[in-house]
């Protein structure tokens, strides 16, 4: 077997949010990974469906952005939108 060839493998500090809301349309419950990485930008995980996007404000300012990370309807999206608004 040959050696493992890494890009890179750093350990960093992280804060974590763990949170869950019902909306008019769905239920999101999301966990919210701050770091040092991605430019400033929050790594948003959705649990219930297994998803999850890099997300800063000029993702959030995307058409469709949260539509496609999220596989989520454009009432659905519009609700994550504006929670996570208030997060970046």
């Amino acid at each position: 077997m040959s050696e493992r060839f890494y890009l890179y493998d750093d350990t960093v500090e992280t804060k974590t949010r763990f949170v869950s809301f019902m909306g008019e349309n769905s239920r999101f419950d999301l966990a919210i990974v701050k770091s040092d990485r991605y430019y400033g930008k929050h790594l948003v995980m959705n649990l219930l469906s297994s998803r999850f996007a890099i997300i800063g404000e000029d993702d959030l300012n995307e058409p469709g952005y949260i539509e496609h990370a999220f596989s989520l309807e454009e009432d659905e999206a519009t609700e994550l939108r504006e929670f996570l608004y208030e997060m970046v």
